[in-house]
């Protein structure tokens, strides 16, 4: 039995719903985050020697970061399923396996460094801190949100949209794994960025992966995807 170590609001999110996706079933242990810092709890140190979510445990092998993850269940187990789920893989050396592999790489390794900075210095001034203090903060925050943060986002943004309006997912004409991987920071984009509102095929992106029976499963066991700002 496949068990998700899962921390409410976070990556784990993803990992559901492709198991979902795949028909498989798992099990799913619950980790509330701290109600004072927003992060995982000590008892995931358990599990993994990062103490992050989401882990999995297939057997005796123990798994952490989700794009791992999301390829170790794919090339295990998507052979057996049936439909979409069986295809969510690409042929080496294709375009398509070119897109995916990019898109792999790029949720984790440039944009959701942007997302997390964001949610960082939205949250900074809300922090306790000594009266005088405070009006410093939140200036430093909103210069380095506008000067720094909010141009990358708006890039990112405007990048992912370009690519969507060429293609219907993000590896060419049908979903793979790289939806999967990107479903978490698009949502995150499209609600921390300044510009969300102007990415039709963003939004378009959006709904149809939220009308999929297995994400709408998946959001039924693992709860909302994204923490508040």
């Amino acid at each position: 039995m496949i068990i998700v170590h899962h921390l409410e609001q976070s990556r784990s999110q993803r990992v559901l719903w492709l198991l979902e996706e795949l028909g498989l079933p798992y099990e799913i242990k619950r980790y509330p985050r701290d109600p004072r810092s927003g992060l995982a709890p000590p008892e995931l140190k358990q599990v993994h020697p990062l103490g992050k979510s989401p882990v999995i445990s297939d057997g005796e092998l123990v798994l952490a970061e989700s794009g791992a993850i999301l390829e170790y269940l794919a090339e295990t187990y998507a052979a057996k399923a049936t439909g979409e789920a069986a295809q969510l893989l690409t042929a080496p050396g294709t375009a398509e396996h070119r897109q995916l592999r990019f898109w792999m790489h790029y949720a984790e390794g440039s944009l959701m460094n942007w997302l997390v900075m964001k949610l960082v210095f939205m949250s900074i001034p809300r922090q306790p801190m000594p009266f005088l203090v405070r009006p410093i903060a939140r200036k430093l925050c909103a210069t380095v949100q506008a000067k720094l943060i909010d141009p990358n986002l708006k890039s990112a943004m405007e990048f992912i949209e370009d690519h969507l309006a060429k293609n219907a997912w993000f590896a060419g004409k049908r979903i793979t794994l790289a939806d999967f991987q990107m479903s978490f920071a698009v949502a995150a984009l499209r609600s921390r960025a300044d510009s969300a509102g102007t990415c039709p095929h963003i939004a378009a992106w959006l709904k149809r992966i939220e009308a999929r029976p297995a994400y709408q499963r998946g959001i039924a066991q693992g709860g909302p995807v994204l923490m508040s700002a």
